[in-house]
């Protein structure tokens, strides 16, 4: 399985473990979205930790899968959508856990959880303008603001663990080998308040969040639905999975 799931002590960990890089394909993100929806209506879970294993937190979508079904791309957008607004209406307060690269969708799923804490190691990147598509600008826009997610929208380049601490996208840094252990203690911690208060809590700040995240997203995924179907796009996706520089002929700009 692609996703793990533990629970003790009032704190429920969603484990992403799908070798090589953590990248999800259509049914990994509908399972995403499943197991944080089961844990979240748990009433002996008082606060979630996402996390991952291996050499870094998520790299996003499943690119070959869509490199051999193009019509995945409905999908992959559903998919994507149903998991971060799982996590982001999650009734309890969410922790994501990250290390190592947090790519694409892993900015989706961190941006749409309450609080973030990474390892020194970690950076964040939305690299999607080089792979053919858009998205999740939403919850880098959560996490760094607005300047700053254009500058890594329009580049693709990516932010380290400092980086982002500065920008108050996440709430701590620590060595690689205590990242799941403060988060536990984070997580155990909030546990321990009123179970009452804090699902009131977290529907209250939903409620008064400025952005709606949802429909934010659903904006997006309609740009990246249509730059999908063009030409410049199935030229970056060739050269992503060809390992090669793309070429485009700048006469799909309209």
């Amino acid at each position: 399985m692609a996703i793990e799931v533990e629970a003790a002590d009032g704190v429920g960990e969603v484990v992403i473990n799908n070798p090589p890089v953590n990248a999800l394909d259509s049914a990994g993100w509908f399972e995403l979205c499943d197991r944080v929806t089961e844990l979240g209506k748990r009433s002996d879970i008082h606060c979630l930790v996402i996390r991952a294993e291996g050499k870094g937190f998520q790299a996003g979508v499943d690119i070959k899968e869509l490199a051999l079904d193009g019509t995945k791309i409905v999908d992959v957008n559903r998919g994507c959508y149903d998991s971060f607004a799982a996590i982001y209406d999650c009734p309890i307060p969410v922790i994501s856990a990250v290390h190592g690269y947090c790519i694409g969708g892993g900015i989706g799923i961190s941006g749409a959880s309450d609080i973030v804490i990474c390892s020194e190691d970690a950076t964040f990147a939305l690299p999607e303008i080089d792979r053919g598509a858009l998205g999740a600008a939403t919850h880098l826009m959560r996490l760094f603001g607005m300047q700053k997610t254009r500058w890594m929208l329009y580049t693709g380049e990516a932010i380290d663990a400092q980086e982002a601490l500065r920008l108050g996208g996440v709430e701590n840094v620590v060595p690689r080998e205590k990242l799941r252990d403060t988060a536990m203690e984070l997580a155990r911690n909030i546990a321990g308040k009123s179970p009452k208060a804090l699902r009131l809590a977290k529907w209250s700040l939903n409620g008064i969040e400025l952005l709606d995240v949802k429909k934010s997203y659903r904006f997006e995924q309609g740009f990246t639905l249509e730059l999908y179907t063009s030409p410049d796009s199935k030229e970056a996706r060739d050269a992503f999975v060809e390992k090669r520089d793309a070429k485009f002929d700048g006469k799909n700009s309209d």
